[in-house]
Order: structure tokens, then C-alpha cells, then sequence
């Protein structure tokens, strides 16, 4: 990928705020930062001392400085590391330790001398933490203070484990966890009730004590409150807020991080714009909610009251742009997007319900419209089934060979193995390869029930089981070539003229985006050597709809696609009720989610003064271009 400069800083932030267009080029320039400060302590005869934090948004930093040791030969000997918290209890054999964490993540991958790693020792007994904690402090100011913090931000505004209201000035303390950090952190302990209260954590004062501060954020997740952090009043009740004090802080986001800064979604209230045909779309349909007008009963008023004067005086009249953005609008709606003649398509579905949850509506369509729609379940999904479901498997299927005389004694043993790992299990530790081969099992049965309802047929039904996805915990591995191969050789096989692809991107380290990665990647290399590649349509509707802007595609869905669809998403009897893995504050079932953002894009299509449906799924072309 050719790097881009970043958009910024963004004009009306309290934190100077920089937007890179895709995660990579964040990570590249964030790296790059370290690394110069890196050689230029080396070259004085100094070392360089950094402020690490964990979590999935340092992930592709780490990767960089790895490469870049590797193959650049960035040297670490001078490097003294501080992170900036630990949960407390968790000695470094559990997944969930910080101290593992960052092993696994930088530090095998660089040559930081084991003696200046410093990361709080959640194992330290209760009587001596106050003392561990000033010991923590004395090192840094030993080495002379921290050259540059990375930070990560939470949804409530937390850094490190600072919650809201943290003192300003504190040090390296004990700290409870908010209830939403700790629900947040649900996915990591495969429960809630798992994630611990307490943690150790850097105090802001010491985190505004480092020479240079760069707070990044990545995702839709993050967008409200990186809002709040740059744009709402300073406030104790979010602890970022005060790294607008700091001299020299930044900070940096992706596309989607950045979705709810005034510079991205209305830059025409801060000033003069270049305006483009996009910028154009996203105004007027703005405009029209703003009002609460249908786009063709606008007038050059609305324009004038709401700051749009610009935009009246150049491309104006009100009825010229509103007529032209309603044009656009109407062409997006399409009942075949495939087309009326029969052709093959594919739809990849990252996990093995996202085909039904967010294309459910479409995938019948698809069908009944004579094309031949496969389905291409891309990981297992068996980290998401609770124990008992695996438990009920396994005395099912001992109880159903007894029945039928079935090799009665090795289904007995099994069923005793699977007991046995289930009650053996600590909270938060990942499941015996028996028990995920059974949850596997409980995901494969429960994607060709519900394709099966959307009309699919079961032999264009495919499990591709990917290598990155097979380590049993939270945190999988980066693609490899293996992953592409894989891809690329179903898409060759099945010679598809469309395919579909989940375009939830908001986690760069997430199964979603991981998915769409190697996607992108196997058909960019497809078309590099064919000179030929699939149209590529994005879906969403699991955790978010596109905006109305963003839609290029709309299918109409009436009530009994909609009950089709839901029946179809029934299917996924594990999922259903309670899933283990529901999302953030949401709690809605996937059917209601996906039945409520469906009604809703039809909803907000019949407020524009368009054609009034049930409900519609929303789709965008891909550009081309990879993540």
C-alpha cells in the first residue's frame, strides 16, 4: 500500500487530531515515531524509554516495530519499556496477563533486554502493593521519565485503568474497574463475570509526565467518545480530557474512529469546503433530517438556516440539488442485485450466522431469483457456544449411539472427557481441542439449517475452517498466505460473477476485518493475474447499518422476507436467547437488531420523501482497493 499523509490536524478539536484512511498507514507513521526517537537516543548514548498499553489497538504498531527490527534492523538493546497496567490476580500464565500479552505481541518479535521490561505484577500480594506501586514510580523517574506514552482510549474515556473522575495528579495505584470496562472486556475472560474488579494501573499524573503523548483510536466503537475526548466540554468524568493540557499530545484515528468529528461528518459548519459529489449527497440528506423535509420539498431557506450557504451559492438552486441527491437515492434501490439472469455468486460469511443476520433478506432473493448462491463460512465460530451447549451435545450424541448400538463404550468415554475438561476449566481459559471440536460441530449443523431456510442448496455450502481463526481464544493470528490461498482457490472454483463480503471493519484486529483482508487480498491477486475480478459488494447489520450517505445498494424486503429471514436466523439455536459473545450494550437479540436496522433504512428511505418498503438491506461496492 502506497502511504498517504494524514488528514489533519482537524480544525475545531481541543487535541491536536490527525485521520489516516486506513489502520496500516496509522500504524506505519505511529511506529515511525518510536523508531526516530529510538535512534536518536542511541545516537547520543541514551536509552529510550516507552510508555506501552495492550489491547487490540496497539496490535499492528507492534507488528511494524517487529518488521522493522527484522528487516531494518531497529535496534531495542537502548530500550527501557513501562506498561501502563495489569489486571490484579492474574499471574502471567493466564491468556488474559498483560505481562503474556505483550510477549506474544512486541517483545518476542524485538531485542528489548529482559531487565528493562517493567510491567506491574498483578501477583503481588495485598500488604506490599502500595509498596510495589511506589517501586513502579521509582524506576521511571529512575530512567529518566517516559520518552513517548501510546495510549488507548475506552468507550467511558478511561486510559491505562484511569476510570472516570480519577484524580489528575495520581500515581501508580490499585484501581476498581468500571462496570462498562470491565463488560467491554467480557470477550477477552469469555464471560463478564470472569474479568477481574481490580487492576493495577499508571496514574495520570505519571501518564502526563511523559515528554511526548499519542493516544490512538480505532473503530466505530470508539467514535462517541473520541467526540467527547476532542470536541465536548473538559470533564473529570472523561480522563482523556486531560491530555488536553499536555504540550506535546496528539492523536490518531482511522476513518472510523474519526466518524463523529464535527471536520468529518459536518465540515461545512467550521468553514469553506471543497465540495465533492459525495460531500454534496451527505449534506443535502443531512439537510434533510435536520428539517424534517422530504429532499424534494426543500427550499433555499433550509440551505440559509442551516449554514449551507456555500453549497446554495455554487450548485445551487435548492430544488436543482435536492432533486439531483433524490436521483441518487432512487437509483440505489434495486430488488435484483444480481441481476435478472441466472450467475453464481458467493457470500462470505465470517462467522457462521453473519450470512442470515445481516444478508438474510437478500440471500432469498438472491435464491429466487434463480441464482445459484453459495455460502462461505470462513471460521468456525466455536469460541461463541456456552459449555452447557457443548455438554448437551456429547450426552446427546453417547445417549443416541446407545440407542442404536453405536460403539456404545467410546461415546461414554467421550462424554466423561468432555465432563471432566468442562468442570476441570479455570474462568477465562480456552476449551480442550474435544470440547471446540464439539462446539465447532454445534456452529456447522446451525449455518446449514438457517441457509438451508434462506433457500440455499446444502452441496453450495462451504466451510473453509481458516488457519487464522484456529487458536481457541479471543486474540487469533494475522493472516497468512494460507488463509488467501484459500479463498482465492473457492473463488476460482465456484467462478462467481458477485460476491458479498462483511463489511463491519471497525476492529482492525477483529474476525470481521481479518475476513475482509484476505478477501481483498485473494482478489486483488486474482485480477493481478487474470485481468478479471468479481463485483464486490460489502453488507452489514450485525453490529451496525451503512449510513444512508454510504448506500449504494438498497434491497427491498417485504414482511414475509422478513419472517423468512428471522426464521433463517432461528436457526442459530446457540446463539439465540444469549450469546455468549452479544456485543456492547446491546441487548437486543441478532434477529431484533438485524429486523430493527432493516425497518429502520426503510424508515429513513420514506422520511427522504422515496418509495415507502417493509424494510431494505444496505450494501456498498468495494473500491479496489485493500484495507
Amino acid at each position: 500500500m502506497i502511504d498517504t499523509p494524514p488528514l489533519g490536524p482537524l480544525p475545531g478539536t481541543a487535541l491536536p487530531s490527525y485521520v489516516f484512511e486506513a489502520h496500516e498507514q496509522l500504524d506505519r507513521h505511529v511506529a515511525g515515531m518510536i523508531a526516530t526517537i529510538i535512534r536518536d537516543r542511541a545516537a547520543k548514548g541514551q536509552r529510550a524509554v516507552l510508555g506501552l498499553p495492550t489491547g487490540s489497538t496497539p496490535v499492528g504498531i507492534y507488528r511494524e516495530l517487529g518488521r522493522m527490527h527484522r528487516d531494518e534492523g531497529l535496534d531495542f538493546a537502548n530500550v527501557v519499556t513501562f506498561n501502563l497496567d495489569e489486571y490484579l490476580g492474574l499471574g502471567e500464565d493466564r491468556l488474559q496477563s498483560y505481562r503474556r500479552w505483550m510477549h506474544e505481541h512486541l517483545f518476542k518479535l524485538v531485542n528489548v533486554p529482559p531487565e528493562n521490561i517493567f510491567i506491574p505484577d498483578g501477583l503481588t500480594p495485598p500488604e506490599k502493593l502500595e509498596e510495589h506501586c511506589r517501586w513502579y514510580e521509582e524506576r521511571i523517574r529512575e530512567h529518566g521519565g517516559i520518552d513517548i506514552q501510546l495510549l488507548g482510549i475506552g468507550r467511558n474515556g478511561h486510559i491505562g485503568f484511569n476510570e472516570p473522575f480519577s484524580a489528575r495528579d495520581c500515581r501508580t495505584r490499585v484501581c476498581t474497574l468500571d462496570p462498562l470496562t470491565r463488560r467491554d472486556a467480557a470477550s477477552d475472560f469469555f464471560s463478564e463475570e470472569n474479568v477481574p474488579v481490580q487492576a493495577i494501573t499508571m496514574g495520570l499524573g505519571t501518564i502526563l509526565d511523559a515528554r511526548k503523548i499519542v493516544l490512538i483510536a480505532l473503530g466505530e466503537h470508539k467514535a462517541g467518545i473520541i467526540r467527547e475526548t476532542v470536541e465536548g466540554p473538559a470533564t473529570p468524568r472523561v480522563p482523556a480530557c486531560y491530555l488536553r493540557e499536555h504540550g506535546d499530545a496528539a492523536l490518531m484515528l482511522d476513518s472510523a474512529a474519526a466518524g463523529k468529528l464535527t471536520a468529518m461528518t459536518t465540515p461545512w459548519v467550521l468553514g469553506k469546503v471543497k465540495w465533492t459529489d459525495a460531500l454534496v449527497k451527505r449534506a443535502v440528506l443531512w439537510l434533510s433530517e435536520q428539517s424534517g423535509k422530504a429532499l424534494l420539498k426543500l427550499d433555499d431557506d433550509d440551505f440559509r438556516h442551516h449554514n449551507l450557504h456555500q453549497l446554495l451559492r455554487h450548485y445551487g438552486p435548492a430544488q436543482e440539488l435536492a432533486h439531483r441527491v433524490f436521483r441518487q437515492m432512487m437509483d440505489t434501490i434495486d430488488y435484483h442485485p444480481a441481476g435478472r439472469e441466472s450467475q453464481r455468486v458467493i457470500c462470505f460469511s465470517p462467522h457462521p450466522d453473519d450470512d442470515v443476520i445481516s444478508m438474510g433478506g437478500t440471500l432469498i432473493r438472491l435464491v429466487e431469483d434463480g441464482h445459484e448462491a453459495h455460502v462461505a463460512y470462513m471460521t468456525s465460530g466455536n469460541i461463541a457456544v456456552f459449555d452447557h451447549d457443548a455438554q448437551r451435545v456429547a450426552d446427546l450424541v453417547a445417549e443416541f449411539n446407545r440407542l442404536f448400538n453405536i460403539d456404545d463404550r467410546k461415546s461414554r468415554e467421550l462424554e466423561h472427557r468432555v465432563a471432566k475438561a468442562l468442570a476441570d476449566k479455570a474462568p477465562g481459559e480456552s476449551d480442550s481441542p474435544e470440547v471446540l471440536t464439539i462446539k465447532s460441530l454445534i456452529r456447522w449443523s446451525e449455518a446449514k439449517a438457517g441457509a438451508i431456510v434462506a433457500g440455499c442448496r446444502e452441496e453450495n455450502l462451504h466451510f473453509l475452517d481458516m488457519p487464522f481463526y484456529r487458536t481457541g481464544t479471543i486474540s487469533k493470528k494475522p493472516i497468512t498466505d494460507e488463509d488467501v490461498a484459500i479463498v482465492r482457490a473457492l473463488i476460482e472454483q465456484v467462478q462467481p460473477a458477485q460476491i458479498y463480503v462483511a463489511g463491519d471493519l471497525s476492529d482492525p484486529h477483529g474476525t470481521h476485518r481479518v475476513c475482509a483482508d484476505a478477501i481483498f487480498r485473494a482478489v486483488i491477486a486474482l485480477e493481478s493475474d487474470t485481468g478479471s475480478r468479481p463485483e464486490v459488494l460489502l453488507y452489514r447489520g450485525a453490529w451496525q447499518e451503512w449510513a444512508p450517505h454510504e448506500i449504494e445498494i438498497a434491497v427491498p424486503l417485504s414482511p414475509r422476507d422478513l419472517r423468512l429471514k428471522r426464521q433463517a436466523i432461528f436457526m442459530h439455536e446457540s446463539q439465540k436467547d444469549s450469546a455468549l459473545f452479544p456485543g456492547p450494550d446491546d441487548p437486543r437479540e441478532f434477529w431484533q437488531r438485524a429486523e430493527d436496522r432493516n425497518r429502520n433504512t426503510a424508515a429513513v428511505y420514506n422520511q427522504f420523501g422515496l418509495p415507502e418498503y417493509f424494510a431494505m438491506e444496505g450494501f456498498v461496492r468495494w473500491s479496489g482497493r485493500p484495507l
